[in-house]
Parts: structure tokens; C-alpha cells; sequence
């Protein structure tokens, strides 16, 4: 079994959060934009062609603010990822343009129907994955200290 890694944007403005907005058999999700990285490709060329596909927008990277595993058969859909095992890099990152009116690319993930800016005091009540990542990127906008290694966290 291979382990994959795959590079995510945290992209912040005032007191809200890019996210891409999905929809699947449950409603709607919400994720971080970013995607699998290919080979021969570096964390942040990654990063940047995810954000393009999955926002239409170019992005500045920054820190690495979370490392998360991800191991399929630990988690509530382990049916569909069972032999799933994904490292994901959190970066933080800026749009480019620095506009706030992001709409949906012309390449956008399977599942995606949308790029929404959410408020971080609304986050508690989004379906968004990973869950626990909620509270950590919170600690961030208030700069407190949070771990980077957060593990394999659902």
C-alpha cells in the first residue's frame, strides 16, 4: 500500500475562511482547497495547481501550519478508504488579488459545487472534514498555540 501526500490551503481574510463547498449523498461539505500531489511535483507546485483547479485563484504560500494523517480504516467512511493512508501539509496562504468574491473554477473536484468564505465563529457548524481541524485553525485566528503534528485525526 502506498501512502499519499496531498498539500491544503488555509486562506484567511478578516474573521473568514476560503473553503470549497461539496455535495454528496448526505448534503453539502466542506474542505480545504488542495489536492494529491503528483510525482515529480513539489508540496507547494501542488498546492498552487490545486488552488487554480479547485478556486480559479493564484495563491502566496506561507508556514506549514498542520501535518494530518489520514488512515482510511480508522475512520467513519472506511468502508469506501479502507487502504486509504494520506499525509496532508496544511499551508498557510493568501490569494493573490487579495478580492473576496471567489466563484467556481472551470475545473473544480468531482464532488465540488462551490468556493465559500465562512465565518470561523460558524465553523462549529459545517460539515467539515477533517472535524477536528475546526478548533485548530480557530487557535490560529487568534494566534494561540496549536500542534502542528495533529495526527490521524477524523
Amino acid at each position: 500500500m502506498n501512502i499519499r501526500n496531498s498539500a491544503k490551503a488555509v486562506i484567511i481574510s478578516g474573521d473568514k475562511v476560503l473553503l470549497t463547498k461539496n455535495r454528496d449523498r448526505d448534503g453539502y461539505f466542506y474542505l480545504f482547497p488542495g489536492g494529491g500531489q503528483e510525482h515529480g511535483e513539489t508540496l507547494h507546485k501542488t498546492l498552487i495547481r490545486e488552488c487554480i483547479e479547485e478556486t480559479g485563484e493564484q495563491i502566496e504560500i506561507g508556514e506549514l501550519l498542520h501535518l494530518r494523517e489520514y488512515i482510511g480504516k480508522n475512520h467513519e467512511y472506511a468502508s469506501a478508504d479502507f487502504n486509504v493512508h494520506q499525509v496532508e501539509y496544511y499551508f498557510v496562504c493568501k490569494l493573490v488579488t487579495g478580492k473576496n468574491d471567489v466563484e467556481l473554477p472551470a475545473n473544480p473536484d468531482s464532488h465540488q459545487v462551490g468556493v465559500e468564505w465562512v465565518h470561523m465563529k460558524d465553523l462549529q457548524e459545517y460539515r467539515l472534514y477533517p472535524k477536528e481541524i475546526r478548533k485548530y485553525i480557530v487557535m490560529y485566528a487568534k494566534n494561540e498555540q496549536a500542534p502542528i503534528y495533529l495526527g490521524d485525526i477524523n
